[in-house]
């Protein structure tokens, strides 16, 4: 079976999954506004995935991107102990009809740099496949194709702190839009800490913080929803004139849809 062949069949599943078309419709106050985070829609980003130790505990994000295959931060160190929960909102609820998955493999980017914090990604292989629903879907993945800019409002979602030195993270999914910056506006911040695998956005009134991380940056591109970055690092202090950092997917996505092929 050739790698393009199977490629060929991941895209045309992704299309019959309706990769990046959520169900229910979320609703961005910051799309009018750029404002700090607000409570999503339940259900409305219904590839966010809560990363669990088995006491329930969360500690990372991620994005599911097919039937068994979430995509997560490297740094994020996600092992075949821990549990991958699907279609939440509320963490507090006992009621709401989550999926919770086991992990069949991970696999990290081979050239992941923990010090520069290069190459953040992690694909996560579940043990049964997500059951598609409302609440449950893939967001599809950018590609070259897809001519994001510099000043795009696109939106990250997560269960991570709302204030850097919060002793706890929300019960409630949080969204917020933020901007993308360029390459050259985010080394203003960060100088040669920015990488060929790194996009930038926020500094304009929003940012990810601790408890994002791995979790998805998306843009939208004619109506689909593409996952463009993943919750990668930033300032300590969850700065809101600060851009956060993220994986830029575009740069890791071959490595990704490689290893999916093959597994």
């Amino acid at each position: 079976m050739s790698i393009l062949w199977f490629l060929s069949c991941l895209a045309l599943a992704s299309a019959a999954l309706g990769c990046g078309v959520p169900a229910i419709k979320p609703v961005i106050t910051g799309y009018s506004r750029i404002v700090n985070g607000e409570e999503a829609v339940p259900g409305s980003w219904p590839w966010q995935v809560s990363l669990q130790e088995q006491s329930g505990w969360h500690f990372c994000g991620g994005s599911l991107v097919s039937e068994r295959w979430v995509v997560t931060a490297a740094h994020c160190g996600v092992t075949k102990s821990n549990v991958v929960v699907l279609g939440e909102h509320d963490r507090s609820s006992s009621v709401e009809k989550i999926q919770r998955l086991a992990v069949e493999q991970v696999f990290t980017h081979p050239d992941w740099d923990s010090y520069a914090i290069s190459n953040d990604i992690a694909l996560i292989k579940l043990a049964t496949p997500a059951e598609i629903t409302d609440t449950v879907s893939p967001v599809c993945l950018t590609d070259a194709s897809d001519q994001f800019q510099s000043g795009d409002l696109c939106a990250t979602s997560g269960w991570g702190k709302t204030r850097y030195n919060a002793f706890n993270t929300p019960s409630k999914l949080q969204q917020t839009a933020l901007p993308l910056l360029s390459v050259e506006k985010c080394k203003e911040y960060w100088s040669t800490n920015i990488l060929d695998s790194m996009i930038c956005a926020g500094a304009s009134g929003a940012s990810s913080c601790m408890g994002d991380s791995g979790g998805p940056l998306v843009c939208q591109n004619e109506g689909v929803w593409k996952l463009v970055g993943i919750v990668s690092w930033g300032s300590s202090r969850c700065s809101v004139t600060t851009p956060a950092v993220y994986a830029r997917v575009s740069y890791l996505g071959e490595w990704a849809e490689k290893i999916m092929a093959e597994n």
